[in-house]
């Protein structure tokens, strides 16, 4: 059976039909009661923990993570612009603890030996495992272009890639910016997280400008000469924002044509890139990014600053027994984002419960649904299916964009999708 891109949309996301906790039940593992220990409580740690007690029922579950509550990055630019609050995007770990039985340490892991199978904790002590999952996220790379640091990422240009105060204090510096002001963005290089999201965040800058600020005007520089769901994303800025008119209130500047950053005056608030110098009353620089720094403790990356792992399974290539998901590990066609790294944990889980039942692990099969709003009625979308094929994860047919059309209706039924989805997806992560 075939399955178009509005059906599979459908099915994935919208409006909420479907929750990932409708799909086939996982197999379950009649193994010895392992201890299964999981670093990192994001999308990703969360997820598998939730799911390696519906697939392992009898094994011993333990979360380390050193913040007891979690933020989402997705919809974060929501709270950036003010249609949400961080509260609206917090989760606990209480579902995770009281229904699912997982024991949740709220500390750090500073140590890891794989000989022994420990992990070490920054509070003191050592905990053993069976297997080891580990989920660790993105950090960036400062220095990467003169003048830009981790110090002003913290005061004067934030990046707001994690959700938190940095998202905060970018909607404060939006909402002090004076009329008809420039708000500049800088979007990373491949690799990094959510790759739509930089566009969201500008779009919704620009509708906020409409309201607040209307002679103001968004600029990206970027260091690549496409990004994810441009098309649909352009045509929504030529409806909204007069993209490619006079009056644009956005201006995309690509690599090609200078966009990419060479120096930084923080200061001054100031990019010099290859199409010339731009001062901005805010600055949104987003750093290139590479694999959380817990990974290269561990010893669990490469060169590229990723972590390689077995696509069918996500056990490390490095270290036997510890599986890496989410955005730092390397699978390939699959984008870096919050779903990603929950179809990700799934897989992880069901191939740890075979292992530990004497049973080799399946084929994959593996999904991603990305909703983006280019203004609050308006949503575009990606949605994909993933398969292993010559040990890479590669796109199957059935996925794709939002298509363009004349219909009204097509965007502001996305924005409507994307709503629901966000509740459902957290649901499926920590309820």
């Amino acid at each position: 059976m075939t399955m178009t891109r509005r059906e599979l949309i459908k099915a994935l996301g919208g409006l909420g039909a479907l929750a990932l906790t409708d799909a086939p039940a996982l197999a379950k593992s009649r193994s010895k009661k392992a201890h299964v220990v999981i670093v990192g409580g994001g999308i990703g740690g969360a997820t598998a923990a939730k799911y390696l007690r519906l697939a392992a029922p009898g094994a011993r579950i333990t979360l380390i993570d050193p913040t007891r509550r979690f933020v989402t990055c997705l919809r974060s630019n929501d709270v950036a612009v003010g249609h949400m609050t961080l509260d609206d995007i917090t989760f606990t770990y209480d579902a995770l603890r009281t229904k699912y039985r997982a024991n949740i340490i709220h500390d750090r892991v500073i140590g890891f030996d794989p000989d022994k199978k420990t992990v070490q904790m920054d509070a003191g002590g050592k905990l053993g495992y069976d297997k080891l999952i580990v989920s660790p996220g993105i950090d960036f790379i400062y220095g990467d272009v003169e003048g830009y640091s981790r110090e002003a990422a913290t005061t004067s240009m934030p990046h707001a890639w994690k959700a938190g105060p940095q998202t905060l204090l970018l909607k404060k510096q939006l909402e002090a910016m004076p009329q008809g002001g420039t708000f500049l963005m800088v979007s990373p290089p491949n690799p990094f997280r959510c790759p739509p999201g930089p566009y969201e965040r500008a779009s919704l800058v620009a509708e906020w400008f409409q309201k607040h600020n209307p002679k103001a005007k968004v600029v990206i520089l970027d260091h690549k000469d496409a990004f994810t769901k441009d098309g649909p994303f352009k045509k929504a800025w030529e409806r909204l924002y007069g993209y490619n008119s006079d009056n644009s209130m956005i201006e995309w500047i690509p690599a090609a044509q200078g966009g990419k950053p060479l120096r930084v005056d923080a200061a001054n608030r100031t990019v010099i890139a290859g199409a010339g110098s731009f001062q901005a009353d805010v600055v949104n620089y987003i750093a290139p990014q590479r694999a959380g720094t817990i990974a290269f403790r561990m010893g669990l990356t490469n060169r590229e600053g990723w972590c390689p792992v077995n696509r069918r399974t996500f056990e490390s290539e490095i270290v036997k027994d510890v599986f890496v998901i989410g955005d730092a590990a390397i699978a390939d066609a699959m984008p870096k984002s919050g779903y990603s790294a929950n179809s990700q944990a799934k897989v992880a889980v069901q191939a740890i419960a075979d292992q530990l039942a004497g049973k080799t692990p399946g084929e994959p099969s593996m999904i991603n649904v990305c909703y983006s709003l280019a203004g609050q009625d308006y949503g575009v979308s990606i949605a994909d299916i993933f398969k292993v094929v010559d040990n890479r994860i590669v796109k199957l047919p059935a996925s794709g964009v939002s298509p363009i059309t004349d219909s009204p209706a097509q965007p502001l039924l996305e924005a409507v999708y994307q709503r629901n989805w966000h509740r459902t997806f957290a649901n499926d992560c920590f309820a």
